[in-house]
């Protein structure tokens, strides 16, 4: 296999560890915990799992440990750091006890199901640390939410001599986690589960667990080319450039990559919720800062945009919501729909049967936009909000406001666009400094986890603003996490996501500035994920986090 020169200089890389798991741990155990909502229902779920008390490690003498077989998933979409997990469990149970064994199921939980697996040997290991993607094992989205499943799973690890499952995954991911290890326990089988927390959206985060892995390297690659972005449009001087940027249901990646890049406009979900802002108000907003540049001779500008910004607007929320329901899978309005060859009048007939408020949204929409509202659908017939060109919609909302603006003379310039979607290029980059050592750290902690017994924690490595050494490891239980939601029309316990703060000092922060940045041309340019020079450059934290945990 070929590799690059990048790639074989940093499989040399020995990730940095805290203080405490360089040698053997001494457990401390905290205040015993309870779930953030709903506690009595929770408890009812998980009587084994419940209350169980915050965890710490710190420096202990050396200790015997058996030997311990150990099975790892990796679940949900990729994020940059995964490889180093594994990497770090390996190294962990190895350093516990050589005769240790680590086996990876393949291609996500149904490897577990399917009784598909690979054990991960120094050989295979080697190949892939510090570098991004899921590769070494695949990952996939299959959910663990049956006794079958478990039982199913119960049979491998027997026959592999497996004590101990350790998930690594975003919240649904833990939350399965969670309700496989409970069942476990209930059952007696002595198969010990440990989550890790995954995703580039950095909506898994709490006071124990203060990021996701993935999200650092995830928005420090976006940020890169968000700034080559702002050069060519400062170079040009003569395009808006709209970016949509991954993060469905939070706005985590779209906040962070505004702090690391300065753009004119950064729109956060969860902000137009909460003002309950119309699409109206959104694009009078952006058409307003465009209109204030171009009397400063400025053209040209920058607009983040998150990807699942159309579902937090009350009106087209509530748009989609009746296109579901009328356009349902094998409906008599479905069936009729899709009898029109032409879309002008499938788009006239879709006006006709929404309420009034409705078909006044959709009419407004640009055609290609109310078609993606249509004609694209998931299996159970929903609109794939996700696949909506959302920087294209308001591009085009924006060009027709400032139409209406420049006959009544409050527009004199010219607005031309280009537009981007970064998502999948972060995905699997090389993890940075700080994902590498992080997600090391997380799977070595994990091994310690095991080594001492425990099920139903997540592997939590805090204080990561300081240098890694004096980053604080341990774990959290799961349940501490989860409140009851609705999902599928049943009550379900869940890990709750935690969506962008609007009183958080990252946000503050963006509000303080915003009014600046829209008019003034404030670029930052980030440039490429540097592994080598000044910790200044190399090491350092998101500006999310740094601003969280600033003191």
């Amino acid at each position: 296999m070929t590799i690059s020169a990048l790639q074989s200089e940093r499989a040399k890389y020995q990730p940095k560890l805290p203080n405490s798991l360089q040698s053997s741990v001494k457990l401390v155990e905290g205040k015993n915990t309870q779930s953030v909502a709903d506690q009595d229902e929770i408890k009812k779920l998980f009587p084994n799992t419940y209350g169980m008390p915050l965890i710490t490690f710190e420096a202990g003498e050396k200790k015997q440990y058996p030997a311990v077989n150990v099975g790892v998933i990796l679940s949900g979409g990729q994020a940059p750091g995964g490889h180093n997990v594994i990497s770090g469990i390996f190294d962990g149970i190895k350093n516990i006890n050589p005769e240790s064994k680590l086996y990876g199921f393949l291609g996500g939980p149904g490897g577990l199901v399917d009784h598909s697996y690979v054990e991960l040997t120094a050989t295979v290991i080697d190949e892939f640390r510090n570098t991004g993607g899921f590769d070494i094992i695949g990952s996939g989205r299959t959910k663990l939410e049956e006794t079958a499943q478990y039982d199913k799973g119960t049979e491998i690890m027997k026959e592999l001599g497996i004590k101990a499952l350790i998930i690594i995954g975003g919240d649904d991911s833990n939350t399965n986690a969670c309700v496989l290890a409970e069942y476990y326990a209930a059952q007696n089988t002595g198969i010990q589960v440990i989550g890790c927390p995954k995703t580039i959206d950095g909506d898994l985060k709490n006071d124990m667990i203060e990021t996701s892995f993935g999200f650092d390297t995830a928005t420090k690659v976006y940020s890169e080319l968000i700034g080559n972005v702002e050069r060519d449009a400062t170079s040009a001087k003569k395009y808006w450039h709209f970016i949509k940027l991954m993060g469905r249901s939070a706005s985590h990646i779209g906040l962070e990559c505004a702090l690391q890049t300065q753009p004119n406009i950064t729109l956060i979900s969860e902000e137009v919720e909460l003002k309950k802002q119309t699409l109206g108000e959104i694009v009078d907003y952006m058409a307003g800062i465009v209109a204030k540049r171009a009397a400063n001779g400025e053209n040209f500008g920058v607009a983040l945009i998150p990807e699942g910004l159309v579902e937090f607007v009350p009106e087209m929320k509530i748009l989609i919501s009746e296109l579901n329901d009328l356009l349902a899978e094998g409906s008599e309005t479905e069936q009729k729909f899709k009898s029109f060859t032409s879309k002008t009048e499938g788009r006239a007939f879709v006006a006709g049967i929404l309420s009034a408020e409705s078909a006044k949204v959709y009419t407004s929409l640009p055609s290609g936009i109310a078609d993606q509202l249509t004609l694209d659908r998931d299996p159970h017939g929903n609109v794939q909000v996700s696949l909506i060109e959302t920087e294209k919609l308001l591009g085009e909302m924006v060009k027709s406001k400032l139409k209406e603006m420049k006959k009544v003379g409050e527009f004199k310039g010219k607005f031309g666009t280009q537009y981007h979607f970064f998502g999948y290029e972060g995905r699997c980059a090389a993890p940075s400094n700080f994902d590498a050592d992080y997600c090391y750290s997380l799977g070595y902690n994990a091994s310690f986890l095991i080594a001492e017994g425990k099920t139903g924690y997540m592997s939590s490595v805090r204080n990561l603003t300081a240098p890694a050494a004096e980053w604080i490891a341990g774990g959290v239980p799961v349940t501490m996490m989860m409140n009851m939601e609705r999902r599928h029309g049943h009550m379900k316990p869940v890990i709750q996501k935690a969506l962008v703060e609007l009183d958080s000092a990252p946000f503050k922060f963006l509000a303080a500035n915003r009014e600046k940045w829209a008019i003034e041309t404030s670029f930052v340019y980030p440039g490429p994920i540097q592994y080598w020079g000044p910790t200044e450059v190399c090491d350092q934290p998101t500006k999310t986090i740094t601003l969280e945990r600033a003191k």
